[in-house]
């Protein structure tokens, strides 16, 4: 396991979201989408698009904001 795979692991389960589901429009539909499919996406992601989905995911959570705004729209790009 990578080290951003487990830091992204570690955030989820700190935040107590593991397990969530993501609602969002695909082409089909409404998609109904396990948080841990995004989680899987961006893992396979290449490096630099972790790099920068890690620093947005710091600065949220800086801010004390909700970090499942930027799931739900990392979930939009794997939506079918």
């Amino acid at each position: 396991m990578t080290t951003f795979a487990k830091w992204i692991d570690a955030l989820v389960s700190e935040k107590g979201i593991t397990g969530r589901t993501i609602e969002i429009q695909g082409a089909s539909g409404t998609n109904h989408m396990p948080l841990e499919v995004v989680i899987d996406a961006i893992k396979q992601a290449p490096k630099h698009e972790q790099a920068q989905i890690k620093n947005v995911l710091i600065a949220i959570d800086f801010k004390n904001g909700d970090i499942m705004h930027f799931f739900k729209h990392l979930a939009g790009a794997i939506a079918i």
